[in-house]
């Protein structure tokens, strides 16, 4: 004869059961690997301070982007002059743990400076930033508008192109205007 034991009487034991097997999963799931990396707060910490070293240097380029506004409507090379200052002093401010962040605005940020302190008559200091624009934007070039390189019209410009290529302007990725321009200043040089 089979014997029913209380089902009233067994409740309590199965409810002990199926708590300590649900409490077994709950607390596995929360261990955690400790041998892992332990790189996610050191990593938030760094890219916050990333995006603060961004935040200024955008501040700052801004300015001299304005002071460079402010010089073509005015045509003065003192405002060229403290455009290119205020954008040279924007990419030393940053130091080297920003030297891959956002390398394209800084670029043309610090291209402008050069440019600036060319159009403001420094030149031996358009050829000093633009030596270290060499240096840190190693192998990259940009194009105005009107699809001419940046870097081969500097060199043109601050004279650290061969003299023989100034007669091939042809081969040179400069504006039209220029090469007009630096044609006549050799020939008159010439003459």
């Amino acid at each position: 004869m089979l014997a029913f034991r209380n089902p009233v009487k067994l409740l309590p034991a199965l409810r002990r059961t199926v708590f300590a097997a649900l409490a077994t999963v709950a607390l596995s799931a929360c261990t955690s690997d400790v041998n892992g990396p332990l790189e996610g707060i050191g990593y938030r910490e760094a890219r916050f301070e990333q995006i603060s070293i961004m935040r200024d240097y955008r501040a700052c380029r801004d300015q001299g982007v304005e002071l460079d506004r402010q010089a073509r409507s005015s045509g003065t090379s003192g405002t060229y002059l403290a455009s290119a200052q205020v954008l040279e002093k924007c990419e030393t401010g940053l130091g080297p743990d920003a030297a891959g962040i956002a390398r394209d605005e800084r670029m043309r940020a610090y291209a402008l400076s050069v440019q600036n302190f060319f159009k403001g008559g420094n030149v031996e200091k358009a050829r000093d930033n633009f030596g270290k624009f060499k240096n840190r934007f190693a192998d990259y070039d940009f194009y105005y508008p009107d699809g001419t390189s940046f870097v081969t019209t500097m060199e043109a410009l601050l004279g650290q192109r061969e003299r023989w290529t100034f007669g091939e302007f042809s081969a040179l990725n400069i504006n039209d205007g220029l090469k007009s321009e630096m044609r006549r200043v050799l020939y008159w040089k010439n003459k």
